[in-house]
């Protein structure tokens, strides 16, 4: 897993190498710190401009500052230069696929959007299959509300 950061597996434009991205999450699932639960996770992303960034679970005895793999993976990517996140594949400490918690399916809708990837028990989804209805910074500027259909949606017929 030498240069985790900045690994590139693919280009923009070509499919997304699940079996990649899952060993990858697998092998930084193992360097997990998680003493106090055992429930080790870890995660691969793949940007836009085909980097692979990795998160692992940080426990702390004050468990409300424990860290997801997810939000590691975040700032893997922000600290790597930024992008938008295409895929991702979020696995346990068996290596099977795992839906994230609700503030890491936030995390990931703001730096990947609705049409980010994810591997999941069931497959692959699309984020706005996962949050239908998510927060994003159209409801802060009030954007949202231009679009039509979400008026129809909040007062249907």
């Amino acid at each position: 897993m030498a240069g985790s950061f900045g690994l590139g597996i693919s280009t923009a434009d070509d499919p997304v190498d699940w079996d990649a991205l899952t060993r990858y999450a697998t092998e930084v699932m193992q360097r997990a710190y998680a003493p106090y639960s055992q429930y080790k996770v870890g995660v691969a992303g793949l940007v836009d401009d085909g980097r692979v960034v990795l998160g692992c679970n940080v426990e702390n005895a004050a468990y409300g500052v424990a860290l997801c793999a997810e939000c590691g993976m975040v700032s893997a990517l922000h600290a790597t230069g930024g992008g938008r996140l295409r895929a991702v594949a979020c696995v346990d400490g068996q290596g099977r696929p795992l839906m994230p918690c609700g503030r890491c399916r936030q995390l990931l809708w703001e730096n990947g959007g609705p049409t980010m990837q994810l591997l999941t028990a069931r497959g692959v989804v699309t984020m706005d299959q996962v949050l239908p209805d998510a927060f994003d910074s159209s409801d802060l500027d009030g954007t949202h509300l231009d679009d039509p259909s979400a008026s129809d949606q909040e007062n249907p017929a």
